[in-house]
């Protein structure tokens, strides 16, 4: 006989998948996950273990007695601090919040602002009452007043909730559909799945139906539905993520056959571990000639994700989307896992959830897509998300067809927000119009005042020094990105050596190539700090980083990078010299000068080039060079520096293989002490 899956034997025993798999592991039968095959003798045996006798025979579980609820203690009154600074005089100690602003440090030392600012020209540094305070002169202008300046910490950046979703009884909790998210490299066929996927849908069930995008959708199989959030990758994914909602309970990794594992395929395996979510990998494109499903499968070994025909847990579907072939059995493989997890929400509850997409409708106003994750949401409804607030209008779903009722897990169009809600953001169903305008401008002025006081890079990185200074239990997550895979394995291996009592070294992400935009907003949801090898992020990605405060930290050479992070990983870590980026040019033209060799025709993106400064060439964001501007032209002068927006001729210090579209990056070192 052949071999025979767990899942088959549960439909043969009209079982549930969960329950059998169980049985098969108290019989000591190897097996981890529902759709693990079993030998035709185990299955045998598994089918004998649920006969009638079998089933009579066990014993009838009494209910627990409820234990007694023990008496709560008294409440200790303790004197209630009052907020704001602490009193100045007594203790001459006073708080101030990152990125505060000369004026506002005036105010915490009790000092009139133009004296603040005084003392700042006598040290050299220009600023108005209304500039931030800058931070090296705090500690020198609070010894001089005999102020003690103590700077709130700022927490490493964690993934907050706007909605906080109380805990449901287990007797109001039913079963829902589960939310998929497709995610996966470049023209590997996600659009294509999902498109035959809902046609599919379409065709089974209204047939001739108008089908609008609308975000979202659902299919149903079997009697039961799945929802698919139709995202436009990895990107949507996490920034849904950086705003607190963690919509997707599965993600079918879509990777072609014949190409294998790419930079986004490892990207999106990253994106989908951060958020601890299910994967399913659909092998894609296996009707044409060079696909090679069992490679495919070895590469994802090496992002850590075993396949189950490997010994592992990771279900792996060979499946063709252009030729229909194998998408029922990847429908089959979620709704398996969707059985076993037994994915479940509350209806009866005012309903919150997750906007996943919204627009400005020339017809209908302002709309969202959304999710609702708990609750029921129903027209009529006051809607509250962010610093949007509305009243559900009408609701409609992805035929266009007008609903009454939307529970957990349904995806529909809402209509009767009095502004475009930020998709990622959470909405929740609150008491009444009134009460959804009030916080809709709580929200919109504590958004405003955070935005003013956006912790720095530099603050974020002392704040994680100090938690993991102080945590029993301490995680340093790091991104890497190198010039080449030799380096990165090589940077892998040494970081898997490196540790400490109470501490460990998590790798989020590791791919060869320049810093990116992702990888700033992986960071940011993540908590991590990127270091690069042979790498530079590019000017977006610098500004990027800079807006939400991620550390960057980038090397030439190798031991010089696991010594800073083994420094961080027990919470010292103080650069003696940090990099001032001055300005970056972009190679258009290249031109052989007798005598003077290679000169680069190049235009300003950014900042300025200085003759003499420290530069470094990138070509696809990896350092091919690193030394000095030796020449710097306008026309034919020479000049001392170049401002953005101009263009220039530039002479590399003893390099000439500078090629069209290379990126010439002007920088200067700066001694620091250390801590």
């Amino acid at each position: 006989m052949a071999k025979r899956r767990i899942y088959e034997l549960a439909k043969e025993l009209g079982e549930e998948s969960k329950v059998v798999l169980a049985r098969a592991v108290e019989l000591g039968v190897d097996v981890k996950t529902a759709s693990s095959s079993v030998e035709a003798d185990d299955a045998l045996r598994i089918i004998g273990s649920f006969a009638p006798v079998v089933r009579e025979s066990e014993p009838v579980q009494e209910p627990e007695p409820v234990p007694e609820a023990e008496p709560e203690p008294e409440p200790v009154l303790e004197p209630e601090a009052e907020p704001g600074l602490e009193p100045a005089e007594p203790t001459r100690e006073v708080t101030i919040l990152p990125g505060v602003t000369v004026a506002g440090f005036a105010e915490a030392v009790g000092r009139p602002a133009g004296e603040i600012v005084k003392s700042l020209l006598l040290m050299g540094e220009m600023a108005s009452a209304s500039s931030p305070m800058p931070q090296d002169a705090i500690e020198l202008i609070a010894e001089e007043l005999g102020v003690t300046v103590r700077t709130a910490s700022v927490a490493p950046a964690e993934p907050k909730a706007s909605v906080v979703r109380p805990e449901d009884d287990e007797a109001d909790l039913v079963s829902r559909p589960p939310v998929v998210t497709v995610m996966g490299h470049v023209d590997h066929g996600k659009t294509t799945l999902l498109d035959k996927i809902r046609s599919a849908n379409v065709v089974a069930g209204e047939a001739g139906g108008i089908t609008q995008h609308i975000g979202a959708y659902q299919v149903s199989r079997n009697g039961r539905k799945i929802t698919f959030i139709d995202t436009p990758g990895h990107e949507a994914f996490t920034s849904m993520r950086r705003r607190g909602a963690d919509v997707t309970d599965i993600v079918v990794l879509v990777v072609a056959a014949e190409d294998g594992v790419m930079p986004q395929t490892a990207e999106a395996i990253s994106h989908a571990k951060a958020a601890g979510v299910n994967i399913i990998v659909a092998l894609n494109k296996i009707d044409l000639p060079g696909a090679d499903p069992d490679r495919v499968r070895a590469q994802l070994t090496e992002h850590g994700l075993v396949a189950e025909e490997l010994g592992g847990d990771t279900v792996t579907v060979e499946i063709s989307a252009k030729q229909s072939i194998g998408i029922d059995h990847l429908l089959e493989m979620i709704d398996l896992i969707a059985e076993v997890e037994e994915y479940r929400g509350n209806p009866n509850a005012p309903a919150s959830g997750a906007i996943i997409e919204s627009n400005l409708d020339k017809g209908r106003g302002p709309v969202a897509t959304v999710i609702v994750q708990r609750g029921t949401l129903r027209p009529g409804d006051a809607i509250l998300s962010g610093s949007v607030s509305g009243r559900v209008r009408a609701m409609l779903d992805e035929t266009g067809t007008q609903v009454k009722s939307a529970t957990p897990s349904t995806p529909v169009l809402v209509m009767g927000w009095e502004a475009v809600p930020t998709a990622g953001d959470e909405f929740e169903v609150v008491e009444s119009d009134r009460q959804a305008r009030t916080r809709a401008s709580d929200v919109e002025d504590e958004r405003r005042a955070a935005d003013s006081v956006v912790p720095s890079a530099k603050e974020r990185l002392t704040a994680l020094l100090e938690q993991l200074r102080s945590e029993d239990e301490a995680e340093l997550r790091v991104i890497i990105k190198a010039d080449a895979h030799g380096s990165l394995e090589a940077i892998r291996d040494a970081l898997a050596k490196i540790g400490r009592e109470g501490g460990k070294i998590v790798t989020v992400h590791g791919a060869v190539g320049a810093i990116t935009e992702n990888d700033v907003s992986l960071a940011d949801v993540t908590g991590a700090v990127i270091v690069g090898f042979n790498v530079r992020p590019d000017g977006k990605t610098r500004r990027a980083a800079e807006e939400q405060g991620i550390e960057i930290r980038t090397y030439r050479v190798i031991y010089e990078m696991l010594d800073d992070i083994e420094q961080m990983l027990v919470g010292r870590l103080a650069p003696e010299e940090i990099e001032q980026v001055l300005g970056a040019a972009e190679v258009r033209a290249v031109f052989k000068v007798p005598r003077a060799g290679t000169v680069a025709g190049s235009y300003v993106t950014e900042g300025e080039i200085v003759r003499g400064a420290k530069a470094r060439l990138l070509r696809d964001g990896i350092v091919v060079y690193d030394g000095a501007i030796e020449s710097l032209r306008r026309f034919k002068d020479d000049v001392r520096r170049v401002a953005s927006g101009y263009e220039c001729g530039i002479g590399l210090e003893r390099f000439n293989d500078v090629k069209e579209g290379d990126v010439i990056e002007a920088y200067a070192l700066k001694e620091v002490a250390r801590q």
